[in-house]
């Protein structure tokens, strides 16, 4: 007979998991989550299931094993263990306490099956699949996906998102949207994109949907800050939900803030969805993590838009020259000489290493690594262009190190 789905408001009710293995480790995140009062019995758990019970109220850890009387006061258990007389044991007194009961050991045997199941925003799917857990699995997987990219969301949502929606649609590469922001995408009825949002997404947009171009392009075309802001109230105004897509994070250089205050000022409400930031994710792209135990504790990130010693500069140079941390240079391309200069002038080796990234996540990325010394001349013969990252530290010996025993690895013995 087919099961009876119930989705369980378990808020303040206790539920028993007799087991601390890694069918426990799945199961107890999941049942505090939905605040549950859990009791986990088991003499032993899971480095996760000991730092959870030690630092979540809601769950206490009898450290024992399954002794009859614990299923008293549940709403529901979960035998988990790996012994299936304890587990047949616990589901016996369940039953006989007409408790539901869900044996991880035994599908037929279980009064109650645990779906495959997932969440998005306010959605939740469960999938079972007369037991089978890996099919259930894979339809929820397919389902999740719908719903995540909004493909099943966008044609059987009948509530629109109102206002403007703020993405950071991270650092080029499609891909690395995150969730939450591809499914706002999939809704617009305008977007305001910019030139470093990833493209390939607009190729997926309905047709009826209207794309405004506020690319700024250094040194050559550009839409105003104050234009683009009108965009975004001129829409909303006329019954728009407008998705204002940017590159990397919008309050990471992006100047997302500013436009949640022009919306803030015209009354328009604006949901904010972080992104990547490709100041981490482009030298991660290329190996290079920007800290590294025994290297450097720190990083630093700049935005070289505006020169050193200029007026306007609100970076302090001379401590970024003095400190060992990594630096993280956005917009520094046409000004990497004097960046150079000023780093060596205030303590910064010229041999230190020093990676570009040139495209970083998308297919025609590039990279070249030289020393603070040299780099700005490497750069100008590679023709080095933005959108590029700029790495200055001990960290990208780590990734030459990576690569070095990747190719040890790839040689015959």
């Amino acid at each position: 007979m087919p099961p009876y789905l119930l989705a369980l408001r378990l808020g303040g009710r206790r539920v028993l998991v007799v087991g601390g293995g890694r069918v426990a480790q799945r199961r107890v995140p999941a049942l505090l989550a939905a605040g549950a009062e859990v009791v986990l019995v088991a003499p032993e758990v899971t480095p996760s299931l000991e730092d959870l019970a030690a630092g979540d109220g809601n769950l206490t850890w009898l450290r024992r094993p399954y002794r009859k009387g614990d299923c008293d006061g549940a709403w529901l258990v979960q035998a988990v263990t790996d012994d299936a007389k304890v587990n047949a044991a616990v589901a016996a007194e369940a039953e006989a306490s007409r408790i539901w009961c869900v044996r991880a050991d035994d599908a037929d045997a279980s009064a109650a099956w645990t779906p495959a199941s997932g969440r998005v925003g306010e959605t939740t799917v469960g999938v079972v699949a007369g037991g089978d857990p890996r099919r259930a699995a894979g339809i929820r997987d397919a389902v999740v996906d719908g719903l995540r990219d909004a493909t099943l969301e966008a044609r059987h949502s009948r509530a629109k998102p109102v206002g403007v929606a703020l993405v950071g649609g991270g650092p080029g590469d499609p891909g690395l949207i995150t969730v939450r922001g591809r499914q706002l995408l999939a809704q617009a009825d305008v977007v305001v994109t910019d030139r470093l949002a990833p493209r390939e997404l607009l190729d997926e947009l309905p047709a009826d949907v209207q794309v405004v171009d506020a690319a700024k392009i250094p040194y050559g075309r550009t839409v105003t800050q104050e234009r683009i802001n009108d965009y975004l109230v001129e829409h909303v105004r006329q019954g728009r939900f407008v998705v204002r897509l940017k590159g990397g994070d919008p309050f990471v250089f992006g100047r997302g803030a500013e436009e949640v205050l022009h919306c803030a000022k015209h009354g328009i409400p604006v949901t904010v969805v972080p992104g990547i930031t490709s100041a981490v994710a482009v030298p991660s792209a290329v190996g290079i993590p920007v800290t590294h135990r025994g290297v450097t504790q720190e990083f630093h990130v700049v935005s070289a838009h505006v020169p050193p010693g200029d007026p306007a500069s609100t970076v302090d140079w001379p401590a970024l020259g003095r400190s060992r941390g990594t630096l993280i240079l956005l917009m520094a391309v046409e000004r990497m000489t004097l960046i150079a200069e000023t780093l060596m002038r205030y303590g910064r080796s010229s041999d230190m290493p020093v990676a570009v990234v040139q495209d970083g996540t998308l297919p025609g990325q590039r990279a070249l690594t030289a020393t603070l010394g040299t780099v700005a001349e490497e750069m100008a013969a590679a023709g080095v262009r933005p959108p590029a990252i700029v790495v200055v530290g001990d960290v990208v010996n780590v990734a030459r190190e990576i690569d070095m025993m990747r190719a040890d690895l790839g040689r015959d013995p």
